[in-house]
């Protein structure tokens, strides 16, 4: 595991040992918990939510041995008298200060409430953001180099409707396209407008379900024979599907006012005075 090749990544941290919870360890006195395992592999991982008891044996272990290296390291620190050096202390209250403004931030943003109408009246003034544009489910035939044989395919084709159709388009999709989709028969699946080249997309979009282009449509890759086997039309998400993501947004954004509009009534009643920085001559 990444996380636990350098024992100095959660060592830095400065997050102080837990005494409750299950013991993983105890060193000279300290407790070495769970909590403490979770704690190493939250910061070592931010962005790969693990937990301690999805970890293999091995790793436990691992971690097990860093988080105990940790503590005595602590010790030899302290023993070597560290906490009194002035590159400690200048550490400690720029770490003291970040922590302070983080929790006062967090309470800030737990402060920050947004009801119900307000995300609603949201959602209703700003609609087309929530619109899902239609959608054709096709199925193509790709012949790329033989014009007339794609017209040969669509005059075999013109006749049927209906199941009939689509089985035989499946047939020869599996038979004669040169694309990859042939062994599918042709299935492109559900997709959007603008999602295919141009001339592909334009003539997709022209269809009615359950027919064919009555010319091959040229296109980069040759020449298509395209079947609409569904379309959904556009629609509008409901409320319910996005109103959670629309509360966190909105909480966001009136959580940044509050900082912008705090930091200058904060700034106007204090004394601020701007220095220069001069540049050393050469």
């Amino acid at each position: 595991m990444k996380m636990i090749k350098n024992t100095l990544l959660v060592l830095a941290l400065g997050t102080g040992l837990a005494h409750a919870g299950d013991v993983l360890a105890t060193v000279n006195g300290t407790n070495v918990t769970v909590e403490d395992a979770e704690r190493f592999i939250r910061a070592a991982n931010p962005q790969q939510p693990m937990t301690y008891s999805t970890l293999s044996e091995k790793d436990k272990k691992t971690i097990t041995d860093r988080l105990v290296e940790r503590v005595l390291f602590i010790e030899a620190a302290k023993k070597a008298e560290v906490e009194k050096d002035e590159a400690y202390q200048k550490a400690l209250k720029i770490a003291k200060d970040e922590l302070l403004i983080n929790q006062w931030m967090k309470k800030q943003y737990e402060a920050t409430v947004v009801s119900e109408s307000e995300a609603k009246e949201f959602y209703e003034k700003n609609s087309a953001q929530f619109q899902k544009p239609a959608q054709v489910k096709a199925r193509h035939i790709l012949l790329k180099k033989d014009e007339e044989g794609a017209k040969k395919i669509i005059t075999e084709l013109k006749a049927l409707k209906g199941d009939a159709l689509k089985e035989k388009f499946i047939a020869l999709a599996k038979e004669k396209s040169e694309g990859p989709s042939g062994p599918k028969g042709g299935d492109l699946g559900f997709f959007g407008p603008k999602q295919m080249v141009p001339a592909f997309d334009k003539a997709v979009f022209a269809l009615e379900k359950g027919t064919i282009t009555t010319e091959p449509v040229k296109t980069q890759f040759g020449y298509h024979v395209i079947y609409l086997e569904d379309k959904k039309d556009a629609s509008t998400v409901p409320y319910e599907q996005v109103k959670a993501q629309i509360i966190q947004n909105l909480k966001q954004t009136q959580f940044r006012e509050m900082l912008e509009k705090s930091a200058k009534e904060l700034r106007s009643k204090a004394t601020v005075t701007m220095e220069e920085v001069k540049k050393k001559s050469k």
